[in-house]
Parts: structure tokens; C-alpha cells; sequence
């Protein structure tokens, strides 16, 4: 894709409240409304990981002062593919046994422009793995019940140079 048919780039640069996670996201938002989400994240712990976006770009608390899963639409906590979900539910990533995970999303309710835009907002990952909703936890339907936050970065805009 040529580079002026984008209409937006952003970056993240991910850091673990205990320094061993780290990493890098790049959000690539697309004319016809697609954000594609690329990145590796490195130093988590084998398997899934809850992967969200949250409503602040304030990491003045750690990944604690984020706020909640961002939700412009007031909906329940849900799967990428659902049609209830919070804009910032982006599902699962997977870490292999190096601790490494390897990032490729594509996703119509992040934008990097507009009203919901998700420029100034935070990028979390949590311990465990996202319920999506399905769990029947009493957390379920509001975090997925995807457990401690161990690493976030906040997202903002990229220079095309």
C-alpha cells in the first residue's frame, strides 16, 4: 500500500511495571476505516494475555491509571468479533515459549482520528487471558476478567518522516 493512502500512523512503546516486558506497537489506520495493529512484545510469560485498549494515556500510576477498557458506546465487555464489545477490546495476544508474542490485529473501532480516536489513549496487556466475555465471572462482562495489568504504553501519534 502506497504510503499517502493512509490516513493515520501511531506508536506505542510498551513497558512492564517490573521492567522485563517491553516492546513496540504501530497503528496504521487505513482509508477505509481499518486500524491494522503490528508489534512484538517481548518478556511475558508463556501463553495468552489480555490485550486492551483503555480509556487514559496516564501511566503516572503505572498501568493502574488508565482507567477502564475504552468504551466510547457504553457496551458490555466482549470478543473482538462481537458486535457488544468496548471499542477497546482487542482480544487475546499469544506469548510462546520464549515469552515473545508476535502482534498482527486488525480492527474497525480503534481509530486514529475523529471522535473515538484512540491517539492519547493507552495500550495495556494483562496476565492472564481475556474471557471475552464468556466466562460467567462476575468480571466477565467489564474486563474479561483478564487479570493484573503488566505492561502498557501510551499511544501517540508517528511522524511520517
Amino acid at each position: 500500500m502506497e504510503a499517502g493512502k493512509l490516513t493515520a500512523k501511531g506508536v506505542a512503546i510498551i513497558i512492564g511495571d517490573n521492567n522485563n516486558v517491553r516492546g513496540s506497537l504501530h497503528f496504521l489506520q487505513h482509508p477505509n476505516g481499518t486500524t491494522h495493529v503490528t508489534g512484538r512484545i517481548t518478556g511475558l510469560s508463556p501463553g495468552l494475555h489480555g490485550f486492551h485498549i483503555h480509556a487514559f494515556g496516564d501511566t503516572t500510576n503505572g498501568c493502574n491509571s488508565t482507567g477502564p477498557h475504552f468504551n466510547p458506546l457504553k457496551k458490555d465487555h466482549g470478543a473482538p468479533s462481537d458486535d457488544e464489545r468496548h471499542a477497546g477490546d482487542l482480544g487475546n495476544i499469544f506469548a510462546g515459549p520464549d515469552g515473545v508474542a508476535e502482534i498482527s490485529i486488525r480492527d474497525r473501532q480503534i481509530p486514529l482520528s475523529g471522535v473515538h480516536s484512540i491517539i492519547g489513549r493507552a495500550v495495556v496487556v494483562h496476565a492472564d487471558p481475556d474471557d471475552l466475555g464468556r466466562g460467567g465471572h462476575e468480571l466477565s462482562k467489564t474486563t474479561g476478567n483478564a487479570g493484573a495489568r503488566v505492561a502498557c504504553g501510551i499511544i501517540g501519534l508517528q511522524s511520517s518522516v
